[in-house]
This record gives structure tokens, sequence and C-alpha cells, in this order.
């Protein structure tokens, strides 16, 4: 059975909730890691047939934790993930582009092939206290996450990525 790993970070709950909706989807297709970003590794990383990479946009750019994870895991898995397909999921109070731009360049840079447009979930938080408080998701965003996690993992198992 493929595997597809899930790497996630959320102080706030909506990421991880992303992240956790998107394993419920692959589950029936494929052997599922899911990780917080904090505690991934370059092994969870080769293991992994394909990946699914969960985060918040903070301030105009990935989170510092999965910005640490690809800092942390990059060169000891350089040229060793090539053409493995990756999507993402960014949570973001406004826009989220940045940050899939960020990730995107990253995944580039390990020559991982995106099979998937990005999965922006705009919170609309933009005081200080939403910002900061817990995130409760709209059903549809849970839904097209566990889409996505759910044809990831598809794609995986018939060998179309």
């Amino acid at each position: 059975m493929k595997q597809l790993l899930i790497v996630w970070h959320s102080r706030t709950g909506a990421s991880q909730a992303l992240a956790e909706a998107a394993a419920e989807g692959a589950r029936a297709e494929a052997e599922v890691v899911v990780r917080r970003a904090a505690e991934a590794s370059a092994d969870d990383l080769l293991s992994a047939d394909g990946y699914l990479f969960a985060g918040p946009e903070n301030l105009a750019a990935l989170s510092g934790e999965m910005k640490e994870f690809f800092d942390r895991t990059y060169y000891a898995v350089l040229e060793r993930l090539n053409g493995r397909p990756y999507g993402c999921v960014i949570a973001a109070g406004s826009d989220g582009r940045n940050a899939a731009r960020q990730l995107a360049r990253i995944a580039t840079g390990w020559r991982l092939k995106a099979v998937a447009e990005p999965l922006i979930v705009c919170t609309h938080a933009q005081t200080a206290e939403a910002i900061a408080a817990p995130k409760m998701l709209k059903p549809a965003d849970l839904s097209a996450a566990r889409d996505l996690g759910q044809g990831l993992a598809a794609g995986l198992a018939m060998g179309v990525f």
C-alpha cells in the first residue's frame, strides 16, 4: 500500500483540522502517516510516496514551525524525493497565496510534483483577538480538505502520479 505523509502545523486549530480531514479522506486509499511539523523527520519524508503539507500563513509567509521543518529536513533529502507528488493546504486570515508560493518554491527545490492546486482556506480573522482565537472551520472547507486527501491517496494507489 502506498504511503501519504501529512505534515502540519497549527496554533489555533485550523491547519490541524484540515490535516485531520485530509487524513480521513485518504485512509481508504493509502497508508496515512500524520506528523506535526516539529516531529516530522527526513526518514518520514523518505518513507512516503507522496505528501500533503498543511500550515497557516503568518505575516504573509509560511508559519515559522513549517519553515523550520523544511529547513531541518531539506538537505537530508535533497535529490532523493525527485518526482514524488504533493499537495498543500494553507489556513489564512485573508489571503494565503504567499505561503502557498513559498511552499511551492521549496517543493520545486526538492523536485516534487504538484498534483493539485493549493487549497487555501480563509478564516477572515483580522483582529488580534480573532487571529489568536481557536478556529472552527466551515463544513465545506473540511470537505474540500477530505477531497484533497482522498484524491492524493487515490492517485498514489492507482500509480497516476
